[in-house]
């Protein structure tokens, strides 16, 4: 599937706007600063999360990422990551209408996705069949790489502190919070890469989060629950990601030239977009 079924309207509270909470302490950790910390060349983390994506009660998507993500100095720079697509019977045969050989390979999961910058390279059975001999890799082009939330890209300074801006409360660990679509794509260079530049001057809809961080300030879960427009109908996800083992060295090595073909040369094959909601 493309990953414009998702596309730019994916996302936004369908709870109510939170009440601004009256004025707090300054707290003594702050987690934007802690994670500039982390940000280096080398060092990652660990990453495990899963979607539903909802059109109707009978039309949704469930997917999960398990794997690790590489830094640099700006945020994710590469990731190595096992991903997988579920659908539902009636979304399925929607699609299938469409285009009916895309949707029955895209039903094959999991695949893992080795992403770096806006290049992401899948394996697994729903390339399997269209790759030449020799080769184990389908690149794709115009691709992210996944922070391990749909939405909120907590490997972005601007994105964390935005998200800490706008909380309503900060207590035991957790920080909760609604953030206006609008407001995040001022902050989030990913939310707009990743669903449009229109979202800039979007009208109405929010975007819920918790935040739980650890005693060292660290983003350790995210839970994100929203609801907007789409076509003549809305879409709601929910998404949530956990994050582990902060610091760790990681090195995301990308297939050699030999073993990667790309998407064209075999487009009537394979699916036409990275067939993974989270690249």
């Amino acid at each position: 599937m493309k990953r414009t079924i998702v596309g730019a309207a994916v996302v936004a509270g369908a709870l109510q706007l939170a009440v601004a909470a009256p004025a707090q302490a300054a707290p003594k950790i702050d987690p934007v600063k802690v994670l500039t910390s982390e940000l280096a060349r080398g060092k990652g983390v660990n990453v495990r999360g899963t979607a539903k994506v909802t059109y109707s009660a009978a039309e949704y998507i469930s997917t999960t990422l398990d794997g690790t993500v590489e830094f640099d100095a700006r945020g994710a720079r590469a990731a190595d990551t096992s991903q997988s697509l579920a659908y539902s019977r009636s979304l399925l045969a929607r699609m299938a209408k469409v285009s009916p050989r895309e949707t029955e390979a895209l039903q094959q999961s999991p695949v893992r996705v080795l992403s770096s910058g806006q290049v992401s390279y899948v394996s697994g059975a729903v390339v399997q069949d269209a790759l030449p001999e020799g080769t184990s890799w389908v690149r794709y082009g115009g691709t992210d790489v996944p922070s391990g939330n749909l939405l909120l890209d907590v490997f972005e300074p601007a994105t964390l502190r935005a998200l800490m801006d706008h909380r309503a409360s900060w207590s035991g660990g957790v920080v909760k919070g609604t953030i206006k679509p609008k407001e995040l794509a001022r902050a989030s260079a990913s939310f707009v890469a990743r669903y449009g530049e229109q979202w800039k001057k979007a009208r109405g809809g929010a975007i819920s989060y918790a935040l739980r961080l650890s005693a060292a300030g660290r983003v350790e879960r995210v839970s994100v629950k929203g609801e907007l427009p789409y076509g003549k109908g809305s879409v709601r996800i929910q998404s949530e990601t956990v994050y582990t083992e902060w610091g760790r060295q990681v090195t995301v090595l990308l297939p050699l030239r030999g073993e990667v073909i790309d998407q064209p040369e075999v487009k009537d094959e394979v699916p036409a977009q990275a067939p993974a909601l989270w690249s």
